[in-house]
């Protein structure tokens, strides 16, 4: 089924494209519901977001912490308060001046339970490939001898009691659909009747026959590319846009899609010009987001990297890495990410490898296998004139070059193979980069982050300058981020952990704290980086204990080792404070990244809670229920002075977004600026208009080291500039010393 034709709008009828001046990302759960968070709205406009952005809102499997796991499509979910709550919170955010923008997940869907919840898979099951709903999932038929694999059983499936009970076959409290005219068979040959196999939930590392998110098996994958599961799975989501319920859209995982272009362009014909689209899109340090792709940018992960490079200080970054591959004999950063892409794709993600060498034949297996180890970004794109040659020249290295230019010609002339090989790349690096080598590779905590590139965290002012550059130039209205609900430490904890960049010192001896001394290193660098926060050692145990799962070294998810498990909690040490001298200095990195991130090209995003000083791990522990600070806000308002970093930062999130709120204009175009002197290099400085100059200081306690500023000077445009809060006016050379008496930033307006 085609899209119906629209008729062409006249250009008075066109809508204004929607650039959100910033967003405000709420996390919306059964505990946190539309209700919730309309009752935020008068805070958050107060604020001075102009955009509320709700993780996803359709109908997930019931419980759902995140919403990533839909089941219905055409609702809006009941226990965040449905259509109703949401149309209700819209009007509320719409009085107070915000509009609202969606999260939204058109990859996959939940395979529930009760499983009847998702009833196109229901009837998937129930009819198998005749069924109408067969097109909405990558179902290998043939690979599944007719059957789909469903990994739901505790054990093998012959101890485990199945049983028929009418319509449906029944597991505990689980049940799925019998086929028409099954029901009075035996067992035996009831289950071979069927149109799927439940199985021991091990068999779906090597036997599963469907897409599925990553290597979660009750993520099912849905076939947007056809163009009426694209209609049937984006009614909802459209009408409410067209409704003016919804301004924007957040697409998640677009990297899983078989055509994303294809995908975002009739989402764009079907949201109209208007609508602010961000794509999560996870860029390497040198890959540029596709320019064709109808869309205002990323989520921003790729601001997040720049951001936190530039605070990043390269020689004690060199120095942590030297001490951490001393202590702990882990190799070098390169062979840990090849060795965790080889160990994912060969054993987590076995069935995906399988179904591609299947394709390609047994005489290229081993090229597909190299090619996927190699490739250095995320995914090749269909359209893409040849595959990356890095990645080619290192799988014929290993592969064989004939192998490698028989696989070339698939990715050039299969469409279909094409696809699946772009989908488990992106499956691959995130599962490998993010999920695995992040948590082996540890020398500086802060730089394994989403988006990071831990053998080089450390971003030159130049290049910051650059990347914001050609920012403004080429995706302007692209989304910038700091903290999400994906991100492993939040931007507060890092700023804590980069410290660590500029005095390796606390560092010493911690690998010797335990028996394993990487898992040492790494509790006491987080220990660092949460500080005498609430809870901080039940939740550095938490998170100690996923990374050990997730690193794969000495236990896993699918094979815990107890006794190791059981001794990690007492690797987490007691609160932890930073030594005096680098506390000032992780204040000035916890500013400096906020104003930097909110005042820089794009539209910055505040997680959360992050608009005061907010320190959270990786999740659960970053999805908490939101706090608010009301009163200190209020407070601030009155006139009191900010007490502690916590009001530092809330003082200035405010000051900046309601700038970008109330000035907009102010906030377009990009130069660098330059400080001269013996501290130049400490200074990071910019204009985004005539009217806007931006300040922040780098490696601070290397410049207390050094003896502050002394003469370094920053040289200011033509004019007279007023520093905000207090109106202290400077003009053109201005001592750094008096430009940053008493903070490490500084925010400039232009005087008339």
């Amino acid at each position: 089924m085609s899209l119906p034709r629209t008729p062409i709008p006249s250009e008075s009828d066109v809508p204004t494209p929607v650039t959100p001046a910033s967003t405000y990302r709420l996390q919306l759960r059964p505990e946190f519901p539309f209700a919730a968070a309309e009752a935020a709205v008068p805070y958050l406009s107060s604020l001075g977001v102009s955009h509320l952005h709700l993780s996803p809102v359709l109908e997930a499997a019931p419980g759902s912490a995140h919403g990533y796991d839909v089941t219905d499509h055409s609702r809006v979910r009941a226990e965040l308060g449905g259509e109703p709550g949401l149309r209700s919170l819209a009007t509320a955010a719409r009085a107070h001046g915000l509009g609202l923008v969606l999260d939204i997940v058109p990859n996959h869907m939940a395979v529930p339970a009760p499983l009847r919840l998702n009833r196109p898979l229901w009837e998937v099951l129930r009819e198998g490939p005749s069924s109408p709903f067969a097109r909405w999932f990558d179902i290998d038929w043939e690979a599944g001898g007719g059957q789909v694999l469903l990994p739901v059983l505790a054990g093998p499936a012959e101890s485990c009691e199945l049983t028929a009970d009418g319509d449906v076959l029944r597991y505990g409290e689980q049940e799925f659909p019998l086929r028409e005219g099954t029901a009075g068979l035996e067992l035996p040959e009831l289950l071979a009747a069927q149109w799927y196999r439940p199985a021991w939930w091990r068999e779906a590392r090597t036997g599963l026959n469907y897409r599925r998110f990553f290597t979660i098996s009750e993520l099912i994958g849905v076939r947007v590319e056809d163009p009426e599961v694209f209609t049937a799975t984006h009614a909802k989501i459209l009408e409410l846009v067209r409704d003016g319920v919804v301004e924007g859209l957040r697409i998640d995982h677009v990297d899983g899609l078989a055509d994303p272009e294809g995908y975002l362009r009739r989402l764009r014909a079907a949201a109209g010009p208007h609508c602010w689209v961000v794509v999560e899109k996870i860029l390497a340090r040198d890959e540029r987001l596709p320019p064709a792709w109808p869309v205002a940018g990323t989520t921003g992960y790729d601001a997040l990297h720049r951001v936190d490079g530039v605070f990043t200080d390269p020689d004690g970054a060199a120095e942590l890495a030297r001490r951490f591959g001393e202590s702990t004999a882990a190799p070098a950063w390169e062979r840990i990410a090849e060795a965790c892409a080889r160990e994912v794709l060969t054993g987590d993600l076995a069935a995906e490898l399988g179904a591609l060498e299947r394709r390609a034949g047994p005489e290229l297996a081993s090229a597909v296998r190299e090619l996927l180890i190699a490739y250095p970004v995320y995914r090749p794109y269909p359209g893409d004139p040849e595959p990356d040659p890095r990645a080619v020249e290192r799988a014929a290295a290993a592969a064989g070059p004939g192998a490698v230019a028989g696989v070339r010609e698939l990715l050039l002339h299969d469409p279909a193979f094409a696809a699946r090989f772009a989908q488990t790349s992106a499956a691959l690096r995130a599962k490998s980069l993010e999920d695995r080598a992040f948590y082996r590779y540890a020398p500086l905590l802060s730089a394994t982050e989403v988006g990071g590139d831990p053998g080089r965290p450390a971003v030159s002012a130049a290049e910051f300058h650059t990347y914001c550059d050609r920012l403004e130039r080429d995706w302007p209205r692209s989304g910038t981020v700091l903290s999400t609900h994906d991100t492993k430490r939040s931007a507060d904890v890092r700023a804590r952990i980069s410290v660590l960049s500029q005095a390796p010192g606390p560092m010493d001896g911690a690998a010797a704290a335990g028996a394993d001394p990487a898992l040492a290193w790494t509790a006491r660098q987080t220990a660092l980086g949460l500080g005498r926060a609430p809870q901080a050692v039940p939740r550095l145990a938490e998170a100690l204990l996923k990374g050990v799962r997730e690193a794969g070294l000495r236990t896993s998810w699918t094979e815990p080792d107890e006794a190791y498990e059981a001794a990690v909690a007492g690797y987490a040490p007691g609160p932890l404070d930073l030594p005096p001298e680098l506390a000032e200095a992780a204040r000035a990195n916890v500013l400096g990244m906020a104003l930097l991130q909110l005042a820089m090209p794009g539209v910055p995003e505040v997680y959360q809670g992050s608009e005061t000083e907010y320190r959270a791990l990786v999740d659960p522990d970053n999805r908490r229920p939101a706090r608010f600070p009301r009163e200190a806000l209020a407070r601030l308002d009155a006139g009191a002075g900010p007490e502690g970093l916590a009001e530092e930062k809330l003082a200035l999130t405010a000051a900046v977004l309601r700038l970008r709120r109330d000035r907009p204009e102010l906030f377009s175009g990009y130069a660098p600026l330059a400080a001269r002197g013996p501290a130049a290099d400490h200074c990071l400085a910019f204009t985004r208009s005539p009217g806007l100059v931006v300040v922040a200081t780098r490696f601070a306690h290397r410049l207390a080291g050094a003896g502050g500023w002394r003469d370094t000077v920053l040289v200011l445009p033509p004019g007279r500039w007023a520093g905000l809060p207090d109106g202290t006016e400077h003009e053109a050379e201005t001592p750094l010393a008096a430009l940053l008496p008493h903070s490490p930033t500084r925010l400039l307006l232009r005087t008339p």
